[in-house]
């Protein structure tokens, strides 16, 4: 089975201490949603855990909202998020 990958954002900012990534979503996102987030020196695969509009858990975030996004390793600003869909392979 393929992936397909769909960009749904940016990264705006990072907090280390905490691991929370600032997300300018362009795309919906969801709990539970496989993504990739990719730089020039990033490439982190996750499953989206965590996430909070205005400082309010979140299980969906809509289009052009800016999402606190729990991550299990460093990005930066710049970076793309995308999620990662299965496709089906042609019989």
């Amino acid at each position: 089975m393929s992936e397909e990958k769909v960009y749904v954002g940016d990264v705006r900012h990072f907090f280390p201490r905490i691991g929370v990534a600032i997300v300018d979503l362009i795309g919906e996102l969801k709990t539970g949603d496989e993504i990739m987030i990719l730089g020039k020196t990033t490439n982190l695969r996750q499953r989206v855990e965590s996430m909070e509009i205005e400082h309010k858990r979140v299980e969906t975030a809509p289009p052009g909202s800016s999402i606190g996004l729990k991550t299990v390793d460093r990005v930066r600003e710049g970076d793309r998020v995308y999620v990662v869909k299965p496709q089906p392979q042609a019989p």
